[in-house]
């Protein structure tokens, strides 16, 4: 048997009569720690006990510290009924409890929890806060921003020191204003030490905290949050709704395929340009398509945004077995290798017919091409080496030149396509990616061709009234500008 007793709150007379009786009766009793004015209480009425401060003084951190603790008391209660006890009350915060809780259970062993008021009681009496009006509470040790909802109130408790305080402060500045004002409690409930300070959140570690510290932030409203993926998607069904958009209402897959196409090219540009502004921008908007497409599936009842979540979450993890397993790697070219492998079991027997099953025929061409290309290449189909690329490209404009000659129109595209993929090969054994580079001379002939027309315009002429000498003249002075 194990017995779990809660010492109350730490202030003097805070723990329950039944937990007084407890430990007086107690043949071996442990306390987590001598920090907590029941032990002197306890040491006045001549009751022995004995404490795990060592080990936080000879731990890395505090998982190893309830390791520890943990791996001690299940060690004692194979002999004894050990008595274990903790500030507050044993299942409210106290991970060394929860701990000892699953160890007991898987072997055998019996536990009774014998309870007192936790510090939660009179935090929220200096606070003046209800629980009824919602509460989140969080441990400032294990604190991450996916675990804030900003729509209720969030008690942070364990904000012990400057550097806790400090890490509390930056992961909170990820969700709510610098300058949102919140609340530090210390000591809560003892006359003498009580106190409540309203700080802004960028100022939280200037204050002075200790082991009886929580931070208490209040619900921000909706008009101040940052955005939510919740947000999007409410406002995606409320277009979508009878009384929506008519423009909305009337979308399906099909008629929404070209927007997802747009919208991906115009995130590109803003990549291609440099520009973070357009692209939070853009990147809204292809979110909005996968959202838009999402909404239409949840009408249906197939699935909704979380369904689509859940399974990149699941393949992410799934397929990175280097990151969330215990595989290691060399470099990415074995993560890739992984990858496929691993894309490869999840699917079923004869998936793949071909080894250029699976590139979608909608690609730009170029994309498509180095996508086939590389997938030949895995099965074999390569040229030996570079030189024989080179050959090939030559053969083919030979070829081209030849078409040209019989001025036969379907031969010509037959060829210009045969110059095209060969030199997207050249491009895949030079290591670059045809489709930017293309891109980059469009742009780049763009930029020369405007220098041209502003050029013109000096002189009071258009482009079309410019000898070629001309041309050729300003096309030179736009490339030395570069």
């Amino acid at each position: 048997m194990i017995t779990i007793v809660g010492l109350g709150p730490a202030v003097a007379g805070g723990m329950s009569m039944a937990a007084r009786d407890a430990l007086r009766a107690a043949k071996w009793l442990y306390l987590r720690t001598r920090i907590h004015p029941a032990a002197t209480e306890l040491a006045a009425d001549g009751i022995r006990f004995e404490t795990f401060d060592t080990f936080y003084e000879s731990s890395q951190s505090f998982e190893q510290v309830y390791a520890k603790i943990v791996d001690r008391i299940m060690e004692m209660s194979e002999r004894y009924e050990i008595t274990y006890a903790v500030p507050g009350h044993p299942l409210v915060a106290e991970e060394s409890v929860r701990l000892l809780l699953i160890g007991a259970k898987r072997s055998g062993i019996e536990t009774r929890i014998i309870g007192s008021s936790s510090f939660i009681e009179p935090t929220l009496s200096a606070l003046g806060w209800s629980i009824t009006d919602g509460l989140v509470m969080l441990d400032a040790l294990t604190l991450q921003p996916r675990q804030l909802n900003p729509d209720q109130a969030q008690l942070i408790y364990q904000v012990y020191d400057q550097s806790t305080a400090s890490a509390v402060k930056l992961q909170l500045m990820q969700r709510y204003p610098d300058d949102w004002v919140c609340k530090l409690v210390t000591s809560a409930g003892d006359p003498d030490l009580e106190r409540v300070e309203e700080v802004e959140l960028h100022r939280l570690d200037r204050l002075p905290v200790n082991h009886l510290s929580s931070l208490f932030v209040p619900p921000l409203p909706r008009e101040l949050q940052r955005g939510r993926l919740d947000d999007l998607v409410e406002v995606m069904a409320r277009l979508r709704a009878p009384d929506g958009c008519p423009w909305d209402l009337e979308q399906d897959h099909k008629t929404l395929k070209k927007y997802m196409i747009e919208e991906t090219y115009e995130a590109i540009e803003a990549i291609d340009a440099n520009d973070p502004d357009a692209l939070c921008e853009e990147l809204g908007d292809v979110l909005l398509q996968v959202v838009f497409h999402a909404q239409l599936e949840t009408e249906l009842g197939v699935f909704d945004i979380q369904d689509v979540i859940r399974k990149i979450v699941d393949k992410l993890i799934r397929r990175h077995p280097h990151v969330f397993g215990d595989l290691s790697v060399e470099d990415s070219a074995e993560v890739l290798r992984n990858w496929e492998q691993i894309k490869k079991s999840e699917k079923a027997e004869g998936w793949r017919e071909s080894a250029l099953d699976g590139v979608p025929v909608g690609l730009p061409a170029l994309m498509r091409a180095l996508e086939i290309s590389k997938r030949a290449v895995k099965v074999g189909f390569e040229w030996e080496k570079f030189e024989d690329v080179l050959a090939k490209l030559d053969e083919e404009v030979a070829e081209l030149r030849g078409a040209i000659a019989t001025a036969d129109a379907r031969e010509v595209k037959s060829e210009v396509g045969d110059l095209l993929f060969t030199i997207v090969n050249v491009a895949r054994w030079q290591k670059i990616d045809p489709e930017v580079a293309l891109r980059e001379m469009v742009d780049r002939f763009g930029r020369r061709f405007r220098f041209i027309e502003k050029r013109a315009k000096e002189t009071g002429r258009a482009v079309s009234e410019l000898s070629l000498a001309e041309m050729d003249k300003f096309w030179d002075e736009a490339k030395r500008s570069e």
